[in-house]
């Protein structure tokens, strides 16, 4: 078996491959790789054979796309196992009726006509499912050696299907049969029917409804959808059916608690408020009528206000309370009342905030189930990253997302290394748009900025910016190669992080405090401090390996609860959640 290259040098053959265009006439540069593992330092020159040619990625992101990712985990098995000796086969007794009214009502499921090639695949699946078990029955068992009566396991799952909104699914009404047949023919249809049901949650469950890549190319998630012969085979003989088939859905801490607010938002009635009125944006020290109804709905009076002047104020007690609810709507926390405000504050439809729980349950599953303890989260739409450790939060801080135009891609990757005084690999979009037309009115333009200039062999400009503290990547930037060529990185545009709304970048996510984010995923108990990583600043383009390679998920979240269990609504700045209640024909 061939030994897998040392990740030092994987990381280095990395960090040079961007710069080879450039190598004839800079053969002395080279980087430094740090292995945190080995606590050795290796030195990678540059060679001087130039890089073939790469398409060029987004703005924002490096010029030259990255060779295969590196020591990304294989993906995990298939979760649709064969048809083998793993299947429960049970043999019908000899003379049975119930086999052959088995085999009876497949042949009928198999006349019947299936809108989808999915759907024909799934009805064949359990077709041969039943084929493998020579038709014998699998929600009934024999009692007292003459009745055939429905297995627990078959009352179990009936409960869960029944449940099944819970989980934000939608079986087709009418799918759930009733356990009470009494010949053979209605047996075999009502346990033919039963896997039908059990079959359509269990896939829903792991996510077939929606195709992520139909919803935005960017979203790069993919969903293990369960195949028909393990949802079965798993079910039927668990001891517990019922958690067996639930276990389908996302088991992430983040969609089990949107699930418990799904309940909560249906369980509460809904209550008779009092609407506020239209009128001017509200700010602190302004009068209006409308404020003692302000104050009655955050509480922050016990008794009715008798409407004098200082009744009417909006202080900054009351623009606390607003900004906090913005906050929580997903609104621009300003504290002020703005007509936005107003309007959330005035109700709104319950029918559109259960959609929008469902459409972000919806994307928990297609992410890969389980999840690490230690783990790096961003949340686009609240600008946001999260490290976890032992599943506790323990760092968090604010990010700059792609714009609209240029959104953020959705998938998940494992951080590798850190990069310090990185280049910036100009992508050809920006030369072309936006250095171009500059050059044509003054050709020393890019020399006068300080960036390097080369050509590829075919002729095709290259176009650098070294490091240093202009560089619009910042002073560092954290690695996770993957085929979107996105990262974390600093910026030197840091007066953007005061903003409500953080949608700037040209793809990649921008930290707000990245020497912080260095030494947290780096470790201070292994001697990169914040001060450490720092004093590289101004040196030579440096790597430092992470001592573990660390998951990252870049996560796009409308809906989800707080720490504090408060649910948290935010902008949908892609559309994305809106595409996904189209999807499932929710309310928009």
């Amino acid at each position: 078996m061939r030994r897998p290259l040392p990740r030092a040098l994987l990381v280095g053959l990395w960090l040079a491959a961007p710069t080879l265009a450039m190598q004839a006439s800079r053969a002395e540069e080279s980087t430094q790789v740090f292995d945190l593992a080995s606590t050795q330092t290796t030195t990678l020159r540059d060679t001087t054979q130039a890089a073939p040619e790469k398409a060029a990625p987004e703005p924002d992101q490096p010029a030259v796309l990255t060779p295969a990712p590196i020591l990304i985990e294989p993906p995990s098995p298939s979760l649709a196992p064969a048809l083998d000796a793993r299947i429960p086969l049970r043999e019908p007794a000899p003379g049975t009726d119930l086999a052959t009214a088995l085999k009876q009502a497949l042949d009928d499921l198999a006349r019947e006509p299936m809108r989808t090639l999915a759907a024909r695949r799934e009805r064949d699946a359990i077709m041969a499912f039943y084929a493998a078990r020579a038709h014998a029955p699998l929600w009934i068992d024999k009692e007292a050696g003459t009745k055939d009566v429905w297995t627990p396991a078959a009352h179990a799952v009936l409960s869960r299907l029944e449940h099944a909104d819970e989980d934000g699914l939608a079986l087709k009404p009418g799918s759930l049969p009733v356990l009470n047949a009494s010949t053979d023919a209605s047996r075999a249809a009502t346990d033919v029917a039963l896997s039908l049901a059990v079959v359509a949650y269990g896939r829903q469950a792991s996510g077939s409804r929606i195709d992520p890549q139909s919803i935005d190319r960017l979203i790069t998630e993919k969903p293990e959808v369960a195949d028909p012969a393990r949802i079965l085979s798993t079910v039927s003989t668990a001891l517990d059916a019922d958690a067996a088939l639930r276990g389908f859905n996302p088991t992430q801490a983040g969609y089990l608690a949107l699930r418990e607010k799904l309940i909560e938002v249906r369980r509460e009635k809904p209550r008779s408020i009092d609407r506020i009125a239209a009128g001017p944006t509200l700010k602190p020290g302004m009068q209006d009528p409308r404020v003692p109804l302000i104050r009655a709905r955050f509480g922050l009076d016990a008794q009715p206000l008798a409407n004098t002047a200082d009744d009417l104020l909006y202080d900054t007690r009351v623009a606390s309370a607003v900004a906090d609810f913005q906050r929580s709507s997903g609104l621009p926390a300003s504290g002020q009342l703005t007509t936005r405000t107003v309007s959330a504050l005035s109700g709104g439809d319950p029918a559109r905030l259960e959609a929008e729980i469902i459409a972000n349950m919806e994307r928990w599953r297609w992410r890969a189930r389980g999840e690490a303890a230690e783990r790096i989260e961003v949340n686009i739409p609240d600008y946001s990253v999260r490290v976890f450790r032992d599943n506790a939060q323990f760092y968090k801080a604010q990010v700059i997302v792609g714009k609209p135009a240029n959104p953020t891609p959705v998938f998940s990757n494992r951080m590798q290394f850190i990069e310090v005084n990185p280049y910036w690999n100009v992508p050809d979009s920006i030369i072309r748009k936006e250095m171009m037309p500059k050059l044509a009115q003054d050709p020393a333009y890019l020399q006068k900025l300080g960036y390097e200039v080369s050509k590829a062999p075919n002729g095709r400009m290259i176009v650098r910016q070294p490091p240093g503290e202009r560089n619009a990547l910042g002073r560092i930037k954290f690695m996770f190669p993957n085929q979107h060529a996105v990262y974390l990185h600093d910026t030197p545009t840091r007066a953007l992080f005061a903003n409500v709304t953080r949608a700037y970048s040209h793809g990649c996510v921008r930290l707000d405090q990245p020497f912080k984010f260095a030494e947290v995923v780096l470790g201070a108990e292994n001697g990169w401090t914040e001060d450490r990583v720092r004093k590289l600043i101004g040196g030579r383009n440096q790597a430092i390996l992470l001592p573990r390679t660390i998951d990252i998920h870049i996560g796009y979240y409308t809906a989800f609860v707080d720490e504090t269990g408060k649910l948290q609504l935010r902008e949908d700045i892609y559309g994305h959640s809106a595409r996904v209640r189209a999807a499932l024909g929710l309310a928009l």
